[in-house]
């Protein structure tokens, strides 16, 4: 049930995911359509200016002027805002209605500037909404029902007009654009499918990339960083921290008595009890703080930052947090700690690391169950 949980999350999280890239496709895809539609009414305009009553030309330009606008609203605070902004859920319906209403603007403004006796001029209007759909087809095609609805929007009211007329090149050009419309919403599914399924596979391979790439790193058992993936960390944090003057303290931590542990209770108590330190450890240090399991029971954290009185008040809590863990048939667990702070004669990373692991042998040394300071 847990692996049938998690899959459902994963499959939901990386549905999520595709419909942020349908939307950031349709964005980027139809930037320019707002325009383009709005030239290429004004295009028509212009090729049949002495055919077209003029007082119709120059509401359907108003209105489509004023849905223009509104679009071009849109994009600019689409990309404007910030990304994380750029949801489905901000976005979708705003997209949907500045659409519907240039697409609706668009089909009902060029029944009403084609005239009713010129064959020639409601060629050239058929020829430049079918133009409009295959615009369409281009722009929206990361969201079908948005290719369907301004095609229909575009074509239906001059296509419907020219069915119902007396003349057969009328009623030829309208079933003309008919079959050429069932043609194009053909592909427009088999199109939608497969930027669908590109997006998803591209997730999916991030997704998979990403647990892999985490798996490769984490060390199994307690969950911290392994000693590969420390070490990567620990240079980069150590190479910015003397680069840029900071302060970086190290601790190495030992638990005490681990061979004890696991030689009277068995290897399976002792596993679980460095799952417990795992997640003392994880729950003990801020972000910015690098930590990992080095191997066996020794851990190591780098605290940038971090002054050494700082860093010795994290250790002892640290001390007495481990102190006051119970794992039955274990009654007691403790660690010692070395702690030591990065030095101008430090030569480099691993100096930093054998000072502080010093230290940690001179906490164990003296007693256990304590912290030393490397000199």
């Amino acid at each position: 049930m847990d692996c049938l949980g998690f899959q459902c999350a994963s499959d939901s999280f990386i549905a999520q995911q595709v419909r942020v890239d349908r939307l950031q496709q349709l964005f980027l895809q139809s930037v320019y359509a707002a325009g383009g539609s709005y030239m290429g009414a004004v295009m028509l305009c212009w090729l049949c200016w002495d055919r077209f009553e003029h007082g119709a030309v120059a509401w359907w330009l108003s209105l489509l002027t004023v849905s223009t606008l509104l679009r071009v609203a849109m994009f600019v605070a689409y990309f404007r805002g910030p990304k994380h902004e750029r949801t489905p859920q901000r976005w979708e319906f705003t997209y949907w209605f500045t659409l519907v209403l240039s697409a609706g603007v668009w089909g009902i403004g060029a029944l009403a500037v084609m005239p009713a006796n010129d064959l020639l001029a409601q060629a050239l209007v058929m020829l430049f909404t079918v133009g409009m759909s295959v615009a369409a087809v281009s722009c929206y095609s990361a969201y079908r029902r948005m290719t369907l609805v301004s095609m229909a929007l575009v074509l239906l009211p001059c296509t419907v007009w020219l069915l119902f007329q007396s003349s057969v090149m009328q009623v030829g050009m309208a079933l003309s654009v008919l079959v050429f419309a069932s043609f194009v919403v053909s592909a427009t599914r088999k199109l939608s499918d497969a930027l669908e399924q590109a997006f998803r596979l591209t997730r999916e391979m991030e997704r998979a990339h990403s647990i892999s790439t985490h798996a490769a790193q984490t060390d199994e058992l307690t969950g911290l960083k392994n000693r590969r993936a420390f070490f990567e960390g620990a240079q980069q944090l150590y190479s910015d921290c003397r680069r840029t003057q900071r302060s970086l303290c190290a601790l190495m931590l030992d638990m005490d008595h681990f061979k004890h542990i696991n030689d009277t209770h068995g290897h399976q108590v002792g596993d679980e009890v460095l799952r417990q330190i795992g997640v003392v450890i994880a729950a003990s240090f801020r972000a910015a703080d690098l930590h990992g399991r080095l191997g066996g029971e020794e851990f190591a954290v780098l605290l940038p930052d971090t002054s050494m009185e700082v860093a010795l008040s994290i250790a002892e809590q640290l001390v007495q947090t481990i102190a006051q863990l119970k794992n039955e048939p274990v009654h007691s667990m403790t660690a010692s700690l070395g702690v030591a702070l990065m030095q101008p004669d430090d030569k480099d990373l691993y100096h930093l690391m054998n000072r502080a692991d010093k230290a940690l042998y001179g906490a164990k040394a003296r007693g256990r169950n304590r912290i030393a300071v490397a000199e």
